[in-house]
């Protein structure tokens, strides 16, 4: 992957503390959907949502203000934002001066639907109000405990397999661990299966979502994978697959696909 493509991922940077919207940098989501085979029309309705943890602005008098930022992107969106590139944006209203935190946040989303061609949400809190930031856990039954052999480290979707009889229900595991593409580092996560259909062989897919602890990918990109693997060799009548990755740089990135439009909840993780 180029440089153009990944942008200050992986190399010495400065960090601006004078607001900079030039150091948002784009990467095409076509560039990891060709590699699973996703075109136009997508498979999916879904979005990323990320939590910034680290934000900070001057107000009118100079004093330091902090909030939490939740910022939603659509899966319709022509790029992602780099997730380092967004840091560096970020940090560059440290020692800026805005007027409120209504007005930062309407600049965030105006700088950040730029840079992914579609208009995203942002709100930002308070610490002093909890709202979506609260530790929760994760719905459905837990898979981790299943005594499987492990021994797929690259990903393998053979793995999945049905069962009989035909269900609804949600599993989830926290067995989740992929690499970033760039620089190897490895990303954790927690990931819910909420599907409808026939069973979904429960030992298989943990053996499939421990396949992935080698898989160098972006978030985004692996939980369209492991949406369309299902989708292919399950062939559920309805998924959703929702990842909950651990924060890296005061942000995390938590990528959900559904077949159906809705809205997803920001479950924060306890790791989170």
């Amino acid at each position: 992957m180029s440089d153009q493509q990944h942008g200050p991922l992986g190399q010495a940077s400065s960090y601006p503390d004078q607001y900079d919207p030039k150091q948002l940098h784009p990467i095409p989501r076509e560039l990891g959907r060709s590699e699973i085979g996703v075109t136009a029309p997508l498979p999916f309705f879904g979005e990323d949502i990320w939590n910034a943890y680290e934000l900070s602005w001057l107000n009118a008098k100079g004093k330091p203000m902090v909030a939490m930022m939740e910022m939603r992107v659509p899966a319709t969106s022509p790029n992602i934002v780099e997730s380092k590139s967004l840091k560096l944006y970020l940090g560059s209203f440290n020692q800026w001066v805005v007027e409120s935190a209504e007005e930062l946040q309407a600049i965030i989303r105006r700088d950040v639907s730029a840079t992914v061609g579609v208009d995203i949400s942002v709100s930002l809190l308070p610490l002093q109000q909890q709202g979506s930031f609260a530790v929760q856990s994760l719905p459905g039954r837990c898979l981790d405990d299943l005594d499987v052999d492990a021994i797929h480290y690259e990903v393998d979707s053979n793995l999945l397999r049905v069962a009989e009889g035909v269900v609804r229900e949600t599993l989830h595991s926290h067995l989740l661990r992929s690499c970033c593409p760039v620089t190897g580092q490895p990303d954790w996560a927690s990931v819910v299966i909420d599907y409808e259909g026939q069973r979904i062989d429960e030992a298989g897919l943990l053996q499939y979502l421990i396949s992935f602890r080698n898989n160098q990918e972006f978030h985004e990109q692996c939980v369209e994978r492991i949406f369309t693997d299902i989708t292919r060799r399950c062939v559920p009548k309805r998924l959703s697959v929702y990842a909950r990755y651990t924060r890296r740089g005061g942000i995390d990135i938590n990528p959900f696909r559904c077949s159906e439009s809705i809205t997803q909840q920001n479950l924060r993780m306890i790791r989170q």
